[in-house]
C-alpha cells in the first residue's frame, strides 16, 4: 500500500534525522525531495505546492531550528500536514433516520457493486444495524445478479430487482420493503459509465430526488490517480457527494488519489478497500494513514485486525496453556490460522512500526506467505496425537507427513526446530513477571 511513496519519504526523513543541526539549506533540500516524491506519486501540482509551502513555513520557525531535536520536529510537522491533507479527523457516518439511505456512485470498474456488499457487512458488524442491499444498476450486464450473490455471501438481504428496468421504480420498491420489514439502512448500488456523461448524471439526480439519501459516497479507483480525482470533482459538482470510498488501495504504490482527493473535492475519505474479500474494508483514519506513509506503522489498526481474527475463548485457553508450558503444534496451527485471517503478510508488516520496508523488493513476502502455508500443511497432515506430542515424530512418521502435505522431511525438521524455539520463548514469557518480561524484550 503506497509502497513507492512510503519508501521515498522514509528515506528523506532518515536523511534529515542524520543531521545534528538543521539549517534552512537542510530543510529546503528535504522539501525538494518531498516535492519530487509527491509528484512522482501522482499528487496534483496544486496540492503538492500547498503542502510544501505549509511545511516550509512551520519548519523554518525559530521554535523548530533552535529546538534540541529539530529533525524530529520537522518529521512531526510533515506527519501533521499529511494528516491535514488526508482529512484531519476520521469521518463517521450518521445513520439517523429510518431508513438511512447510502447511495454509491462512480464510474464502471471502480468497485461499486463489491463495495456495496462490503459496506452493508460493515454496517451490520460495526453498528449493529440491519441493512438492505438494493441493486439499482440496470446498465451493466449481470450487475444485479452479482450483488445478489455477494449479499448471500455476506448474509445481507438483497432486493431482487431483475424484473425492473427503471431505477426510480427500484427505489420506490426498496423504500416500501424497508418500511414493511423494518430495515434500518438501505445501500444502493447505482449505474456507472466508462466516463462522466450527462445521461448518467441525470439518472443519478432523479434517483437522488426520490431517495433523499443520507450519504452519497463516490467510489474511486485509487489506481487511476488523478483521473479518479477529476471524476470525483465532476460527480461532486452535480450530486454534492458526502464522502469518498477509495478502492484497490492495497495495490496502489503511488498514492496520488489518496493524497489529492480530499483537498480537491473537500469531502472526506470514509472507507478504504484493501483487498478482494468482503472483510477487506477499513474505515479511513487520516492519522493512521499518515503514519503508514512515513513508515511509522499503524498499531491501532493492527490491534483491531488481531481482535477480529482471534477467538477470545481460544486466546484464554492458550494463555492458560502457556502458563503451564503446554504450547503444542495444535496451538501453533491456530496461531497460523489467526495470522491468515488478518490479511496478506505485507499488509500486516506495514502496520508494525519500522517493519514496512524491512522486506526487500522482489516478492520476499510472497515467499514467506508460501512458507507459512506449507507449515500449515505439515501440521494438518499430522494426527491429533502427533500435534499434541511432537516428540513422537520419528523418521517414518515424518516421511508419511511429507507425502501427505506435499512437502519434504527437511521442511518438517525445520518446522520442528522453529516450534522448539517458540516453545522455549513461550516458556520464558509464561513464567516471567512484568519487570522480567520488559527486560527480556529489551525494554528498561
Amino acid at each position: 500500500m503506497l509502497d513507492a511513496l512510503q519508501d521515498r519519504l522514509t528515506r528523506v526523513m532518515k536523511t534529515l534525522r542524520g543531521e545534528g543541526h538543521l539549517t534552512e539549506y537542510h530543510v529546503d533540500t528535504a522539501l525538494r525531495e518531498i516535492r519530487l516524491a509527491l509528484l512522482a506519486a501522482d499528487v496534483s501540482v496544486e496540492v503538492v505546492q500547498g503542502f510544501v509551502d505549509r511545511v516550509r513555513e512551520r519548519a523554518l520557525g525559530e521554535e523548530v531550528l533552535n529546538s534540541v531535536t529539530p529533525a524530529q520536529m520537522v518529521t512531526k510537522i510533515v506527519h501533521e500536514e499529511l494528516v491535514r491533507l488526508l482529512g484531519g479527523d476520521t469521518a463517521e457516518l450518521d445513520f439517523k433516520g429510518r431508513p438511512a439511505v447510502v447511495m454509491l456512485v462512480g464510474l464502471q470498474g471502480s468497485g461499486k457493486t463489491t463495495n456495496a456488499a462490503k459496506i452493508a457487512k460493515w454496517i451490520k458488524a460495526s453498528k449493529g444495524l440491519f441493512p438492505l442491499l438494493v441493486p439499482a444498476d440496470t446498465s451493466r450486464p449481470a450487475a444485479r445478479e452479482q450483488l445478489l450473490v455477494l449479499g448471500g455471501q455476506a448474509s445481507i438481504p438483497c432486493v431482487d430487482t431483475r424484473d425492473m428496468d427503471d431505477p426510480e421504480e427500484i427505489a420506490g420498491r426498496a423504500l416500501r420493503e424497508a418500511a414493511i420489514k423494518g430495515y434500518q439502512v438501505l445501500v444502493f448500488d447505482t449505474a456507472g459509465r466508462l466516463h462522466v456523461d450527462d445521461q448518467l448524471m441525470e439518472e443519478l439526480e432523479r434517483l437522488k430526488s426520490v431517495l433523499k439519501p443520507k450519504h452519497i459516497l463516490f467510489v474511486a479507483d485509487s489506481m487511476t490517480g488523478q483521473d479518479a480525482v477529476r471524476s470525483a470533482r465532476a460527480f461532486h459538482e452535480r450530486l454534492d457527494i458526502t464522502g469518498v470510498i477509495l478502492t484497490k488501495l492495497d495495490g496502489d504504490a503511488r498514492g496520488g488519489a489518496a493524497l489529492s482527493i480530499r483537498e480537491v473535492v473537500g469531502r472526506p475519505i470514509v472507507f478504504a478497500g484493501v483487498g478482494e474479500r468482503l472483510a477487506d474494508l477499513e474505515q479511513f483514519h487520516p492519522e493512521r494513514m499518515a503514519g503508514r506513509i512515513l513508515g511509522m506503522g499503524d498499531v491501532l489498526t493492527l490491534v483491531e485486525k488481531a481482535q477480529d481474527a482471534v477467538d477470545e475463548r481460544k486466546a484464554r485457553r492458550l494463555e492458560a496453556k502457556l502458563k503451564k508450558n503446554k504450547f503444542d503444534l495444535e496451538d501453533l496451527r491456530e496461531q497460523l490460522s489467526s495470522l491468515k485471517k488478518m490479511g496478506p503478510l505485507q499488509q500486516v508488516m506495514d502496520l508494525i512500526p519500522g517493519m514496512g520496508n524491512v522486506v526487500p523488493e522482489g516478492g520476499a513476502t510472497e515467499a514467506q506467505e508460501n512458507q507459512l502455508k506449507r507449515m500449515g500443511a505439515c501440521i494438518d497432515s499430522m494426527t491429533p496425537k502427533e500435534r499434541r506430542h511432537p516428540q513422537i515424530l520419528n523418521s517414518s512418521r515424518k516421511r508419511r507427513i511429507a507425502r501427505g502435505s506435499g512437502t519434504t522431511v527437511e521442511e518438517i525438521n525445520r518446522l520442528l526446530r522453529q516450534y522448539g524455539q517458540m516453545r522455549k520463548l513461550m516458556k520464558r514469557l509464561g513464567k516471567a513477571d512484568a519487570r522480567t518480561l520488559k527486560r527480556q524484550l529489551g525494554f528498561r
